[in-house]
C-alpha cells in the first residue's frame, strides 16, 4: 500500500449520478401517502414536496460555495474541520466513519436483500447472507476501480429512473382518479409541517458526493453544477411522480397503502406493475448502496491521512495497483457486515439523526464564516441571493432539529453522549501525532 493521492477519475456524469442517486432511494415509492396522511389534500401534499425541495435547494447552493473554496476529500468532515476547528470536523467523522456510513450501507444491504425476496423467497439467514454477498460485490468493483463505482452508479442511477419516468410519463396523462382522488379531513393528518418535515427525510443525501471531491475532475467548478443540477431535477422527479399517484389512484387508497407507488404502477400497468416497481426499488437500492460505500470510505481515509484514527496508516494508505483507497472501504464494509449480522444498524441510524442534522446545520452556516475567512476568487461560485439562501437553508435545519428532539428527546441525547464518546479519542490521537 502507498499514501500517493487518489486519482482524479470521477466525471461530471459520474458525479451528477452520486448526487441523484443517492438522493432517490425507496423512499419515492414509499413517501407519497405518508406526505399526502400529514398535508391532508393532494395539493397541499404537491406544495409540501415543493417547499421542502426549496429549503433542500438553499442548503445544498450554501454548501456548494464551501465545496468550490474548499475542493477536498472529506466532504462536511473537512469543512467543519477548516471553519470550525479540528474537534468539530473530529467528531463527525468519528460517527460517519465508525457507525453513521456503514450502518447506512448495512441497511442497503439488507434493503437490497429483503425487495430481492418478492422473486426470490429467502428466509432472515438466506437475506444476510445475500446482502454481506451484494456488499462484497459492491466492495470489490470500488476496489479494483473507482471508475468501475462511478459507473455502477451511472448505470444504477439511470435504471432506477425508468420505473419512475414511465409511472410519471402514463400517470400525468391518466384520469384514473380525477380531481387528484379527493380530499382528505383536517383529522387526517399531523399537518402541512410534519409533510414538509417527510419530504426533507426524502431530499436527504446529496451532500455525501462532497466526500469524493478530491477524485473528482475539477472539483471547484464541478461540485457546485452536479450539487445544483441534481437537486433541481431530483425535486421535479418528486413533484411529477407524485402528480402522476395522484392522477392514478383515489386519495383513500394513497393514504392507507404502505407502497403506493406499487399500488399506482398496477393501476397504471396491471398485474405486472408490482413487480416493476420492486425491480425499480432493487436497482433503486443498489445505487444508493454503491454511492454510500463509495463516499463513506473516503472519510476514514481523509481522517486517517491527518492521524485522527487508530491505524491511521493503515487507513490513509491506496492500492498501489488500483489507486483506491483499498483499505477504508475494506474497514467501512467489515464494520457494515458487524451491522448485518448484530441486526443494530436501523437503531444505530435512528440514534445519530439529531447529531448528524446538527452537523449538516453547521454547514449550511460555515458558508457565513467562510465569506469572512477568505476572500472573493474572481469567477468562482458563489450563492446566489446571499444572505437569504443560507438563511433558509439553516432555518430548515433548526426546524428539523426542533421537531426531533421534541418528538424523541431520549434519542437525541443518547446520539449526543455517542458523538461525545469519541473525544477520549481524539484526545489520544492528538497527544500522539504532537510527539511524533
Amino acid at each position: 500500500m502507498t499514501t500517493k493521492p487518489l486519482t482524479k477519475s470521477i466525471t461530471f456524469m459520474q458525479a451528477l449520478a452520486l448526487v441523484v442517486g443517492m438522493i432517490i432511494g425507496s423512499g419515492i415509492f414509499l413517501k407519497p401517502g405518508i406526505v399526502l396522511n400529514n398535508a391532508g389534500s393532494p395539493w397541499m401534499s404537491i406544495l409540501a414536496w415543493g417547499v421542502g425541495g426549496i429549503i433542500t435547494l438553499a442548503s445544498a447552493l450554501s454548501v456548494a460555495e464551501i465545496a468550490a473554496a474548499i475542493p477536498k476529500s472529506g466532504g462536511l468532515y473537512t469543512y467543519l474541520s477548516e471553519l470550525y476547528g479540528g474537534v468539530f470536523g473530529y467528531l463527525l467523522g468519528w460517527v460517519q466513519a465508525v457507525i453513521s456510513y456503514p450502518a447506512s450501507v448495512a441497511a442497503l444491504a439488507i434493503a437490497f436483500a429483503t425487495y430481492s425476496g418478492y422473486f426470490l423467497p429467502l428466509n432472515a439467514w438466506q437475506q444476510k447472507l445475500l446482502a454481506v454477498g451484494i456488499l462484497a460485490f459492491i466492495l470489490l468493483m470500488n476496489v479494483i476501480a473507482t471508475k468501475f463505482g462511478g459507473i455502477i452508479q451511472t448505470v444504477a442511477t439511470v435504471g432506477k429512473l425508468i420505473p419512475v419516468v414511465g409511472i410519471v410519463g402514463v400517470g400525468l396523462f391518466s384520469d384514473l382518479a380525477p380531481g387528484f382522488g379527493g380530499i382528505g379531513t383536517a383529522a387526517a393528518g399531523a399537518g402541512f409541517g410534519a409533510a414538509v418535515l417527510g419530504t426533507l427525510w426524502a431530499y436527504d443525501g446529496w451532500i455525501s458526493v462532497t466526500n469524493m471531491a478530491g477524485e473528482i475532475k475539477d472539483p471547484a467548478r464541478t461540485l457546485p453544477k452536479v450539487i445544483s443540477i441534481g437537486v433541481i431535477f431530483v425535486i421535479a422527479v418528486y413533484v411529477l411522480f407524485n402528480i402522476a399517484v395522484f392522477q392514478a389512484l383515489p386519495y383513500d387508497q394513497i393514504v392507507s397503502s404502505p407502497t403506493p407507488g406499487a399500488d399506482a404502477a398496477e393501476a397504471l400497468f396491471g398485474s405486472g406493475g408490482g413487480a416493476f416497481i420492486t425491480a425499480g426499488i432493487i436497482v433503486s437500492v443498489l445505487g444508493a448502496l454503491n454511492g454510500y460505500l463509495m463516499t463513506a470510505a473516503r472519510v476514514p481515509h481523509v481522517m486517517g491521512e491527518r492521524g485522527q484514527l487508530p491505524f491511521s496508516r493503515v487507513l490513509s494508505s491506496i492500492h498501489p495497483k488500483f489507486q483506491t483507497p483499498a483499505n477504508a472501504l475494506v474497514f467501512q464494509s467489515i464494520l457494515a457486515v458487524i451491522y448485518i449480522f448484530s441486526g443494530t444498524f436501523n437503531t444505530l441510524t435512528d440514534l445519530l439523526v439529531f447529531v448528524l442534522w446538527i452537523f449538516f446545520t453547521m454547514g449550511v452556516f460555515g458558508v457565513f464564516l467562510l465569506r469572512r475567512k477568505l476572500p472573493p476568487v474572481q469567477g468562482r461560485y458563489r450563492v446566489p441571493l446571499y444572505p437569504f439562501t443560507p438563511i433558509l437553508g439553516v432555518a430548515g435545519g433548526l426546524y428539523i432539529l426542533a421537531s426531533t428532539i421534541i418528538s424523541d428527546p431520549l434519542r437525541s441525547l443518547i446520539g449526543i453522549g455517542i458523538t461525545l464518546a469519541g473525544l477520549p479519542v481524539y484526545v489520544v490521537m492528538m497527544m500522539r501525532k504532537n510527539r511524533v
